[in-house]
């Protein structure tokens, strides 16, 4: 299912998060081109409305992207008509040629909301991989002490996460103007990546707690992680 339909693409790029800050947006894009490396190619899936392909492009690194929303895909070439994207799942989507990267950020693995499905996402990137290309997700680490979670309680809106110990699935609730907009999320352990890695024929190479690379800890409520093919 399309949860990023017209409405949330025509303001998806004013959201307040740091992530969309131009400061974060140049932090994060180096640290992709670092791994794509001089004129490399890199494949973003979920690629959205291009917040980090076209400023990684600006870096030189050539870029496609593969989305299910038509609505993003359409921002997106409004935007950079010339980055090359695919409407499509991508768990399974292929496009051609090799990359140097694959990557997929913003906690978008969790959208995927079974494990098969995450797994698919996985042997997905390895097969678009070149022999020492790198895969590299970012995502949170579940913050599971209690069922309900606020992420944001501002002028902005709420925002709560709901857990379900017991099937790891979650939901993003956003309220907003009275209006309640749920996203379905199925959360993993970084070690469950990482065997879902091992299965795709790939090994971890690097994992940070953010982009900063400052290191992983037990008390890192996010990761950045580089699995190696």
């Amino acid at each position: 299912m399309d949860y990023f339909g017209p409405d949330i693409a025509a303001t998806y790029d004013n959201d307040p998060d740091v992530r969309f800050r131009p400061e974060h947006l140049a932090l994060e894009s180096g640290v992709l081109a670092d791994l794509a490396g001089p004129g490399g190619r890199a494949l973003e899936l979920a690629i959205g409305t291009g917040r980090i392909a076209i400023p990684l492009r600006q870096r030189g690194v050539e870029v496609e992207g593969i989305d299910l929303s038509e609505a993003m895909l359409a921002q997106l070439n409004a935007k950079a008509p010339d980055i090359a994207a695919t409407c499509g799942d991508y768990t399974s989507t292929v496009v051609a040629g090799e990359f140097d990267l694959v990557y997929l950020v913003f906690n978008t693995i969790g959208n995927v909301i079974t494990q098969d499905g995450q797994v698919a996402t996985f042997v997905n990137a390895a097969r678009h991989l070149r022999p020492g290309g790198t895969f590299l997700i970012e995502t949170s680490v579940p913050q599971v002490r209690d069922r309900f979670r606020v992420f944001r309680h501002d002028e902005q809106g709420v925002g709560y996460d709901e857990y379900d110990t017991a099937t790891q699935q979650m939901w993003s609730h956003h309220i907003r103007d009275g209006y309640r907009r749920s996203i379905p999320f199925r959360y993993t352990w970084p070690a469950e990546l990482d065997l879902m890695a091992r299965l795709a024929g790939l090994r971890l190479r690097e994992r940070w707690a953010w982009w900063d690379r400052s290191s992983f800890t037990s008390s890192s409520t996010s990761h950045v992680s580089v699995w190696e093919r």
